[in-house]
């Protein structure tokens, strides 16, 4: 990579999202030509075809109950107070006026259930009015069954938990412990009737444990829709800084298909720029993994006639007949599709009569989210997972890496002017540098910051010893 296609400090710095387009086809047109631009913008690329964007960001709070080795947050995050409701419906009208209907938003934080729940249901209510899909990111702490019952009874799409040993949770000491506390999440949301993904951020100490995690996923594919992997990045306060030379995206993909026993195929169907993200697609036939992207021309001709087929992650039946409905008014690649199908019976029979049990989908995607000081142009510019901000939608690791200018920044409301660190409307916030992490009472601090405090008291309490 050349030093050339970084971002500088200062572009970094600058940096401003664009007007949105006047409609969902402008949307559509520019995510095509950002997808041209970085050259991955061809027949097999979902983002300009099936839809503008990935995913939208909505962060509702900044504080966590876990302390992760690899956090995204600032060392400010915990010292900042949730935003209003009010700015937060804005930045839902937002994402609609940006990207349209049918936009995937993923309400997260921090960890969203911290947040009120009266007010974390209205925010999923004003997510579905605006005609928008809500996905909820947790860790599963505070996802209770009865909360993810009033959050699909709200209109909540999929829940997707994020479980993995950068957590340090008490008492799990490798990703197989934390395989029951995965299972009760997911009794949790099979009780609300939500789709579920597990995240597994990838790192040293469990690079070696993704076959197993693979096989896991496998094992519960009834319930588990999308297994994601994302590499360690060097970025928010988070204690680990590095992931290793040999986590790479090949070599997670070589780990993903050694645990589902089969060759996968992640080069058939993009869903953004390729150094960003793969995405494959398998079928769970008993004990076996079937590789759904074997055919890439087939698959880009059905990918590009069924651009404008809208799938109810949650509602089976009704993504069928959208289906049914689709194929009668296509019946050239519909028949295609059909004899795509029978090619797969022999193998998926043979799996099912050999280990009679699940029949169900089951996708892998892998994240190499960059560095905050090695953010590349090109993948910047074609991003398919911002964060919405006051200011417009960000991607994500941009945000990531100059996230204080975000959360820190003062909101106007009215005539008052909304001061994050104090949580409440003042007449006016003074401007001035923000304070040192360290200032911030221990509670309200984590990441390094809170280590560096915590040795300190140590070095005081045995000094005077």
């Amino acid at each position: 990579m050349s030093n050339e296609a970084i971002m500088s400090a200062r572009e970094v710095r600058e940096w401003r999202p664009e007007a949105p387009q006047s409609s969902r086809t402008g949307a559509l047109r520019a995510a095509h030509e950002a997808m041209c631009g970085a050259g991955c913008g061809g027949s097999d690329q979902q983002m300009g075809q099936r839809w503008p964007i990935g995913c939208v960001a909505l962060e509702i709070t900044q504080r966590c109950n876990l302390d992760c080795t690899a956090c995204y947050l600032s060392e400010h995050s915990e010292a900042v107070r949730d935003l209003p409701v009010d700015e937060i419906y804005k930045r839902i009208d937002r994402i609609f006026e940006y990207y349209g209907a049918k936009t995937d938003v993923q309400v997260t934080g921090g960890d969203p259930t911290l947040r009120n729940h009266d007010e974390l249901v209205a925010i999923v209510r004003r997510i579905v009015e605006r005609g928008l899909r809500p996905t909820l990111m947790t860790n599963g702490i505070k996802a209770s069954a009865e909360l993810l019952g009033r959050l699909a009874q709200a209109g909540l799409v999929d829940v997707a938990f994020h479980v993995d040993t950068t957590q340090e949770r008490k008492g799990y000491h490798c990703e197989r412990d934390l395989n029951p506390l995965r299972k009760a999440y997911m009794d949790n949301a099979r009780a609300a009737g939500l789709s579920v993904m597990f995240n597994t951020t990838l790192h040293e100490g469990n690079f070696h444990e993704v076959p197993d995690l693979v096989r896991f996923f496998r094992e519960n594919a009834d319930c588990v829709r999308t297994a994601a992997f994302q590499l360690l990045a060097d970025t928010g306060r988070g204690v680990w800084r590095s992931r290793g030379e040999a986590i790479t995206m090949a070599s997670a993909i070589a780990k993903i298909e050694q645990g589902a026993g089969t060759r996968i195929g992640f080069d058939v169907s993009r869903i953004g720029h390729p150094a960003c993200t793969q995405y494959g697609l398998t079928l769970c036939a008993g004990q076996d993994t079937i590789n759904l992207f074997d055919e890439p021309e087939f698959i880009a001709r059905l990918q590009a006639a069924s651009a404008d087929l809208v799938l109810e992650r949650n509602a089976p039946l009704v993504t069928l007949g959208r289906a049914w409905r689709w194929a009668l008014s296509h019946p050239g690649i519909a028949l295609s599709a059909v004899a795509w199908l029978g090619r797969k019976l022999p193998k998926v029979a043979a799996a099912w009569l050999k280990h009679p049990g699940t029949l169900s989908t089951l996708s892998f995607t892998v994240h190499d989210f960059m560095d905050a000081a090695a953010l590349e142009r090109e993948r910047i510019c074609a991003c398919v997972f911002k964060v919405m901000t006051a200011e417009g939608p960000v991607s994500m690791c941009l945000h990531n890496a100059k996230r204080d200018a975000y959360i820190l920044q003062p909101l106007p409301m009215g005539e008052a002017v909304w001061d994050p660190l104090a949580g409440r409307a003042v007449a006016q916030v003074q401007l001035r540098p923000p304070p040192q992490p360290a200032a911030h009472p221990l509670k309200r601090v984590k990441g390094r910051t809170r280590q560096q405090l915590l040795a300190q008291r140590r070095a005081t309490k045995e000094a005077r010893l």
